[in-house]
This record gives C-alpha cells, structure tokens and sequence, in this order.
C-alpha cells in the first residue's frame, strides 16, 4: 500500500491504526519508519532504522525487543519490488 507518507504495511493486519513505512536508501539498504495513529509524535521523533540498527536495539531487550517481528524484510521487499513494476 502506498500513501503520501510512502511504501507500508501493517505489523499487526488486525491493527489499521500502526502502519511501518520501507524505503531503500542510497545504498539500496531497507529501511523502515513506524507510524502508529495513537502517537503521531512517534514518526516524528523516530527516523528511518536500517535492520542493523533495529537488530541492536532488539538484543539489547526491554520495550524493542519484538521490533524485529514488526519490522519485517521479506514484506518490505516484497512491496519494493512491487512499486518498481509500477
């Protein structure tokens, strides 16, 4: 699905409300950006993460340690792909 925002798609399908945003930067490396519709102040305090990043943060446990269920690189690549067609 694609918005104004970009590329995304839900981590929780039953949850309309959280959105993940995927791009590909310069290095042709995914990124990802979580929307969540409860917290708008989320998008803006949180850039775009590499997998590296969100890997690091989800070793280190505590609130992100699921962020690699919801940040998810086969989806993302697959969307990519998908808007390259056109």
């Amino acid at each position: 699905m694609e918005d104004k925002r970009g590329l995304y798609y839900y981590p929780v399908p039953s949850n309309k409300r959280v959105r993940v945003y995927v791009r590909e930067n310069d290095d042709r490396e995914i990124e990802f950006r979580l929307w969540n519709q409860d917290r708008p102040e989320t998008w803006e305090r949180h850039g775009w993460l590499d997998m590296d990043i969100i890997r690091r943060a989800a070793e280190l446990g505590g609130k992100d340690e699921d962020a690699t269920r919801i940040y998810d690189s086969s989806t993302a690549r697959f969307l990519l792909k998908e808007a390259k067609k056109g």
